[in-house]
């Protein structure tokens, strides 16, 4: 892997442009070069995060927070001229995100994004984009988001790693997801997806009503589960199913606190949006 090191984080405008201008597929191998950063912890920006995502005024930093000092790093890696799957259409498949020690006293830190595991799916091939966030000490955070790029044709046998459905949880919560949360997510976190913003951009890609975030989804469940999760040495990771249309009510299903569990998040009539489990890591 060659790493190309950044002075200052991405400007989002421009990436925006690169992002609109590529919709076709250039290649079908992953480059072999990622993205390095020192980047600083803003105070001010955690704060308005925590209030979108429903996390508690607290010392640590919310699990899915690194995902978004990485968002830039992301975008320039993903619309690069060498990588070859326009960004627009990508599905967000799974997240795994691994906590190795506190996020307390976050402050400098080096955040690196790459991509790898290029593999055949049944409706076109995923890869997994890697980010991870390192201090002082060494390894602090890392995150695996599979994505998958729909037309795209590989020879292969494709492979189910999928996530074993819940077998033990319990309804713990419910909340209401508003008709604006798109676009106030975005405004903390850079992510101007047109799916997600109103139901008129959405219509656009096909989609009868604007759609959550899925990492504000995955956000909002965390900020639900904070008193039953391990701060550190834990792994927890997430598949999406259907989206969730905005606005809807959601009921978040988990099992006992504990080192490790399952949850869910189920929408009106039964609809699974989202499974998943949390263990050390390994």
């Amino acid at each position: 892997m060659d790493w190309h090191t950044l002075d200052s984080t991405p400007s989002l405008p421009p990436l925006y442009w690169r992002v609109a201008l590529k919709r076709k597929i250039s290649g079908t191998t992953l480059p072999e070069q990622g993205l390095r950063c020192q980047m600083t912890v803003t105070p001010r920006e955690v704060a308005a995060y925590r209030k979108v995502c429903g996390f508690a005024e607290s010392p640590v930093l919310p699990a899915t927070y690194p995902h978004i000092l990485a968002f830039g790093l992301q975008m320039q890696l993903l619309t690069a001229k060498d990588f070859p799957f326009p960004l627009l259409g990508l599905v967000h498949l799974r997240n795994r995100i691994r906590i190795l020690r506190p996020l307390g006293g976050v402050n400098d830190v080096q955040l690196s994004v790459r991509t790898q595991n290029l593999q055949p799916h049944a409706k076109g091939a995923t890869f997994d984009l890697i980010t991870t966030v390192e201090d002082s000490l060494g390894l602090l955070w890392e995150a695996e988001s599979r994505m998958l790029c729909r037309a795209v044709k590989l020879a292969g046998d494709v492979t189910d790693q999928s996530i074993p459905p819940p077998s033990n949880v319990s309804e713990l919560t419910r909340w209401k997801a508003p008709v604006d949360i798109g676009r106030r997510y975005a405004r903390v976190s850079g992510d101007y997806n047109p799916i997600h913003l109103s139901a008129l951009t959405a219509k656009l890609f096909g989609f009868p009503q604007a759609i959550a975030h899925g990492l504000w989804n995955k956000a909002r469940t965390l900020a639900a589960l904070s008193e039953y999760l391990p701060p550190a040495n834990i792994e927890i990771d997430v598949e999406f199913k259907k989206p969730v249309r905005l606005p809807s009510e959601v009921v978040l299903l988990a099992s006992a606190a504990g080192p490790s569990g399952e949850l869910q998040l189920k929408g009106s009539g039964g609809i699974e949006h989202m499974i998943g489990q949390w263990r050390p890591v390994a």
